[in-house]
């Protein structure tokens, strides 16, 4: 009898009256809405990808330059000063960096001042001509940012679709500096809120980050080769060396965040005008230097980077160099970013780790370059995924589950203070409002 009426249901299929109306599957104000996305996307794109093609071109000039002379490290301190002069006397308003970037997304503040684009740019190429270990992730994010918000103001739009085009100049700027247009992408919708992704920005971001790679890539800017992975097979040994992996990753995160905010605060506390702590952080980077008697550590380091996938002897403390060089810069505010510099903490960690564990090098190193930085920027998926842009998908499952272990264990702290938290990390009840990485620390007893 079953089998009956379900012959009967079969052969009699539902049959729309005539002149019924068929539901779209898309509405009119949705396709409207998609428009409007991969409008404002394009235009952000466009911006961002001139903008990074610019700051890459400027860098690798400097970078070359410096390489050539290198007696001009000397003069590290007195660019700190000039610099910070600089930025003390017009740079106030910018003076948060991505952390206003983020506060502007929440708060919905004031536009953000278009002068934050150019003087990034320049200051961050300045550090790096005189020998400053920095990136470069923290100007494309502030440039894709500020040309985000002046686009937005210049068009009227306000509300949530400002706050997805603050969140795709984010992405366009990541994507097209590193030429990972999906990380890029994700990037903008992860790193605001911790374990969350802010998924209304999820068209824009992308078009603005593709765009951004495209227009880049058309400028002529080539991206840093890295070796593809071979594959390698998960075992439960495997899974035990990745947990001791992810912990010593962790620890070194950990470190970098900690002795950065020590440093800077230290400083402030001390020294209340920004060019004389730009100044003394210049001159502890010359001594370093001097006493490491190698520039491998100056810059964004990015032939370190490289040679960690195959050189068994790369130095062991290579990877606390870095880390150490990298903080003072930082700490003592002159520009850049972290990506680049942790990548090469990661890598060069890694490297060693993996040649410890009996791990193949190129494997440990490229599971190292992603994960420092995917824990201290709270942004384990948008990595994991630029691991694979860089290195090939055979990659994708080791460095997932390092990066998800290291950014939990890495606790509620990050380079980014104004991140938002609504919840513990490892779950539990969400918290009543939401708060900052900086809140949650100024509350720990």
């Amino acid at each position: 009898m079953y089998h009956a009426r379900l012959t009967r249901r079969r052969a009699s299929p539902r049959i729309s009256a005539p002149g019924a109306r068929r539901t779209p599957m898309i509405d009119r104000e949705g396709w409207k809405r998609l428009g409007q996305w991969v409008a404002l996307g394009a235009l952000v794109g466009v911006a961002c990808g001139a903008a990074s093609a610019l700051f890459l071109w400027l860098l690798d000039l400097a970078t070359d330059f410096r390489t050539e002379h290198e007696i001009i490290v000397f003069t590290l301190p007195l660019a700190g000063l000039v610099i910070g002069a600089i930025y003390e006397r017009w740079g106030a308003p910018i003076e948060g960096g991505n952390n206003l970037v983020i506060d502007t997304i929440h708060d919905e503040g004031p536009q953000l001042p278009l002068r934050m684009a150019p003087m990034v740019l320049v200051g961050t190429v300045l550090t790096h001509l005189f020998g400053g270990s920095a990136g470069r992730e923290g100007t494309a994010v502030q440039m894709g940012a500020s040309l985000a918000d002046a686009i937005a103001f210049r068009l009227g739009v306000d509300g949530p679709v400002r706050r997805q085009l603050l969140a795709a100049g984010v992405a366009g700027g990541f994507g097209s500096v590193f030429g990972t247009p999906i990380a890029g992408c994700v990037f903008g919708l992860e790193f605001i809120v911790l374990g969350r992704l802010q998924h209304d920005a999820l068209v824009p971001a992308l078009v603005a980050s593709i765009v951004g790679d495209l227009v880049t890539r058309a400028l002529g800017i080539a991206h840093t080769p890295y070796p593809t992975i071979a594959p390698l097979a998960l075992t439960p040994l495997l899974l035990a060396q990745w947990a001791l992996f992810a912990i010593a990753m962790a620890a070194t995160t950990t470190a970098f965040i900690e002795l950065t905010h020590r440093i800077k605060t230290t400083l402030k506390a001390r020294v209340t005008r920004l060019p004389f702590r730009m100044f003394l952080g210049g001159a502890a980077v010359v001594a370093l230097w001097q006493l490491m008697g190698t520039s491998e550590y100056l810059g964004l380091g990015v032939p370190t980077i490289v040679r960690a996938f195959s050189d068994p002897s790369l130095p062991v403390y290579a990877f606390a160099a870095k880390l150490l060089f990298t903080a003072i810069t930082i700490g003592a505010g002159f520009l850049g970013g972290e990506v680049t510099p942790l990548f090469f903490v990661g890598a060069a960690l890694g490297s060693v780790l993996a040649r410890a564990m009996g791990l193949p090098i190129d494997m440990g190193a490229g599971v190292g370059l992603a994960v420092v930085f995917a824990a201290a920027s709270n942004a384990p998926l948008a990595l994991s995924i630029m691991a694979v842009e860089l290195l090939g998908a055979s990659v994708l499952p080791h460095v997932v589950i390092v990066a998800v272990i290291a950014y939990l264990l890495t606790g509620h702290r990050g380079i980014y203070p104004s991140q938002r938290l609504t919840r513990p990390k490892w779950g539990g009840a969400p918290w009543p409002a939401m708060r900052t990485l900086r809140d949650h620390r100024d509350e720990r007893p």
